[in-house]
């Protein structure tokens, strides 16, 4: 029988006790419909896992009893920083939760010239709640021990400035592919654009700064596409798809 698995942003610690909050003894009751005494998988992000038991289920508390620690790693050897231009609903919200099955290590969502949309502070915070969400789940899912951190959203040319190693930026128009490129201490990072693409500003600041602009192939992809093709191939060629 297949144990569930479930985020917790507390410690952990083989032999202690935590009570789940709100949103969490919400889903165990409610959609899960988990009972006393069953048993749950628990993982903060921080690395393996943890089996434990539920010691109480009730409409006003939720308690974990945690059994064992389980020294469990399914990351990827690639690490893999993806800058990503924010596409709108659920275009932006199905690349979040793809990108983290597909093991990317680090995403930071990206304003440049063509997001269709724009986020005045209060709701900047409020998008990274919901996409922090999503990225959770995704790790639940995913069988993953380790969450992809979420960098505050950026703008482009900001973020550009500051990467190193090797850089690579998705160009319908470019000549060369992700296969004549090779990374560099076993890490590599994506720039990926929002509806519309990147600017002729844009692909020529990107390229100023070291950016490599690779093709995915002969046709144009939308934004939720190209993104997850590039990481699947970076993972073929280089992480944990060979």
């Amino acid at each position: 029988m297949r144990v569930s698995r479930l985020y917790v942003a507390v410690p952990l610690n083989v032999g202690g006790r935590i009570e789940l909050d709100e949103d969490a003894a919400h889903y165990v009751r409610s959609v899960l419909r988990l009972k006393q005494d069953q048993s749950i998988v628990l993982f903060n992000g921080q690395g393996g896992e943890y089996l434990g038991r539920f010691s109480e289920v009730s409409r006003k508390i939720v308690r974990v009893e945690i059994e064992q620690f389980v020294d469990r790693n399914v990351e990827s050897p690639l690490a893999i920083n993806l800058g990503l231009g924010i596409s709108r609903g659920d275009r932006m919200d199905w690349a979040v939760q793809k990108a983290v099955e597909l093991g990317v290590t680090r995403l930071t969502p990206l304003e440049t010239e063509r997001c269709v949309i724009k986020f005045n502070d209060d709701k900047k915070q409020q998008r990274l709640q919901h996409w922090l969400h999503i990225a959770r789940h995704a790790a639940e899912q995913s069988g993953r021990t380790y969450c992809p951190a979420l960098g505050e959203i950026t703008n482009l040319a900001d973020w550009i400035a500051s990467q190193q190693g090797l850089r690579v930026f998705l160009d319908p128009y470019a000549e060369q592919s992700l296969a004549d490129l090779k990374p560099e201490n076993s890490c590599v990072t994506l720039l990926s654009g929002p509806e519309g693409g990147f600017s002729e500003q844009e692909r020529q600041t990107a390229k100023t700064a070291g950016f490599v602009p690779v093709r995915m192939g002969a046709r144009i992809l939308r934004t939720e596409t190209a993104v997850l093709s590039a990481l699947t191939a970076v993972q073929t060629l280089w992480g944990d798809f060979r």
